[in-house]
């Protein structure tokens, strides 16, 4: 990505001039393709959820219809003393079983004639093992194994319900879909049960409710409440389980939604849904979408319309941008010629008003950047040179009092070394930080001087603050700015041990690439409210403020001499300590 972005970057105004009217034309054609698609779905998916709604109450009214039917046989089975005598007595004399069988028989010939437009089996079994049936060949089970089917103990659990589920029936060409009407005949005065009445319909004969209101790509699924199509017009779904499917179609039941765009068994569908409460099935409208819009758009011949028009307008975008950049290009090949280091280079002006006028500007603008840059030079110059004296100046006069009188006891109590010493290392700090007026100085010459800062210390308040200094050979000869150390020890002096007693502070000077790392280190109290890995303290919490030269004036000068990649950053932990790293270049003069 970053490769690419460079050579754009590198163009001329007329490549990239082309290629914004070749982007902004091809972007423009697209999303008015995709508005009028987008427009076009949204139109055909309003208008065929309205028409295939209708669709569903049509298909919905034949299953009530059907419903009516079964629910009828059911009652004239249920109320049949022929036949619940039929199936709940016990053996008799031939005569009298021949006369209820005989009485049984015209009974279920009546009630066949409420379903005599559907191709449907009725088939009664007793609790006397009896059974009868007008339809053999829908359910070729023997009456025990008709009882171990999932569909009679569901009966029987519940016999005030009708029960309607799929079921597979052995036939001798194989396994059969069929979906059962399901009933337990019940004795109300002896609150028994006295047989079971199967109603029974062929799959394929129960597709006849739907079928005709199918086509290719628009699909109706019959699904149950577990998820498991019992029947559709896709025979490779029927059998299978879709949650997902299932979860669309309970969500669509007692919802003011019409449909749901999703995707579902491996394609993007409209999907409708119609609950039918007494068959506790769904039933679901699964509609192709690519197949259907493919059908309301030719999307070849719209998209052939569209590049002819991307084209022509390209053609014309290419003309018209290469003539109005035809002089500024030659402009812009001029002025290339120009060594960047040069500002003496002027060009000579030509071609059109525009460009003239840009030649005239690029002259001047030459003129104005040789006096830009003389003053610029100039002004840093001054900048460094006030900078390095107001660091020098910043001495704190209270530490020459200090230090000065602590001489003065010294001599008074005879310790007249020890006063020479403190005189010694006093005349080092000055003379490195006052009377060399070098901008740097040699890691050498810091860390001697932080050592006279460090004794002179010890000499005013004690030894209770130790400091350790480990300096890699190979970095005693690159240089420092002055007083980009000595702030950092001051502060581990005043401020890190309030608390604490006692500590040490180890200083660490070594090389880490082409930077060279000055590391401030102390065991003391740390500093509150600084977060790990900050750059720099709250200025305005007076414990994390230095004293003599501000930490802030130590970084803001290293930014200013070096660079953003150069600073000082800190990491404390209370009770524990503060970390100061000081990043500096690589400095040999």
């Amino acid at each position: 990505m970053k490769k690419w972005m460079n050579r754009l970057s590198s163009l001329g105004l007329f490549p990239k001039l082309f290629l914004v009217m070749v982007v902004s034309i091809v972007l423009v054609s697209v999303l008015i393709l995709w508005t009028t698609i987008h427009m076009s779905t949204n139109l055909f998916t309003d208008t065929f959820s309205i028409t295939n709604s209708k669709v569903l109450s049509q298909i919905k009214t034949n299953f009530e219809s059907f419903n009516d039917a079964v629910a009828a046989v059911t009652n004239n089975v249920a109320q049949s003393g022929a036949i619940r005598g039929f199936l709940s007595e016990g053996d008799a004399d031939s005569i009298s079983m021949a006369k209820s069988f005989y009485n049984m028989r015209e009974t279920m010939n009546r009630v066949q004639t409420i379903t005599e437009s559907y191709e449907v089996g009725i088939t009664i079994v007793g609790i006397n093992g009896r059974s009868y049936s007008t339809n053999r060949a829908h359910l070729q089970m023997s009456v025990d194994e008709l009882k171990q089917e999932p569909i009679t103990i569901q009966a029987a659990e519940s016999p005030s319900r009708l029960i309607i589920d799929d079921f597979h029936n052995e036939t001798d060409t194989g396994k059969l879909q069929m979906i059962s009407a399901t009933k337990a005949l019940t004795d109300r005065m002896r609150s028994r049960i006295y047989g079971t009445l199967y109603v029974t319909m062929r799959e394929d004969a129960f597709r006849q409710f739907y079928t005709s209101f199918t086509s290719r790509g628009n699909d109706v699924v019959i699904m149950n409440e577990k998820g498991e199509i019992v029947s559709s017009n896709r025979e490779d779904w029927i059998g299978t389980t879709q949650q997902e499917l299932l979860s669309y179609a309970q969500e669509m039941n007692g919802s003011p939604s019409k449909n749901i765009n999703a995707r579902v068994m491996g394609q993007d569908s409209i999907i409708l849904s119609e609950y039918l409460p007494f068959y506790r099935f769904y039933l679901v409208n699964v509609v192709d979408k690519e197949l259907a819009m493919g059908q309301l758009i030719d999307m070849k011949t719209v998209a052939l319309i569209c590049a002819a028009i991307v084209v022509g307008a390209l053609i014309l975008v290419f003309l018209i941008t290469s003539q109005i950049t035809k002089s500024l290009r030659r402009l812009v090949k001029q002025m290339s010629n120009i060594t960047k280091s040069d500002l003496d280079n002027y060009i000579p002006v030509s071609g059109s008003y525009e460009s003239k006028q840009l030649g005239h500007a690029y002259n001047y603008m030459l003129d104005e950047l040789h006096d830009y840059v003389d003053q610029l030079v100039q002004t840093q110059r001054d900048q460094r040179n006030a900078e390095l004296a107001a660091l020098q100046s910043q001495i704190n006069p209270h530490f020459l009092y200090n230090t000065l009188a602590s001489v003065k006891v010294l001599v008074q109590q005879g310790n007249k070394d020890r006063a020479a010493e403190t005189i010694n290392a006093l005349i080092g700090l000055l003379q490195n930080t006052i009377s060399n007026v070098s901008e740097t100085v040699t890691v050498e010459q810091e860390v001697e001087n932080l050592r006279n800062y460090v004794f002179i210390n010890h000499v005013r308040y004690g030894g209770r603050i130790k400091a350790a200094f480990y300096v890699a050979p190979d970095c005693n000869h690159y240089h420092v700015p002055k007083l980009v150390i000595q702030p950092f020890i001051e502060n581990a002096f005043f401020h890190g041990f309030i608390k604490k007693e006692t500590g040490t502070i180890h200083v660490l000077v070594s090389r880490a690439g082409e930077s060279l790392i000055c590391e401030i280190m102390d065991n003391g109290d740390g500093i509150e409210g600084l977060n790990m890995g900050e750059t720099l303290p709250n200025p305005k919490n007076n414990r994390q403020l230095f004293s003599g030269i501000g930490i802030r004036n130590v970084h803001d000068r290293i930014e200013l001499l070096y660079g953003a990649p150069y600073g000082v950053t800190i990491m404390s932990n209370v009770g524990e300590g503060t970390r100061v790293t000081v990043t500096l270049p690589l400095i040999t003069n």
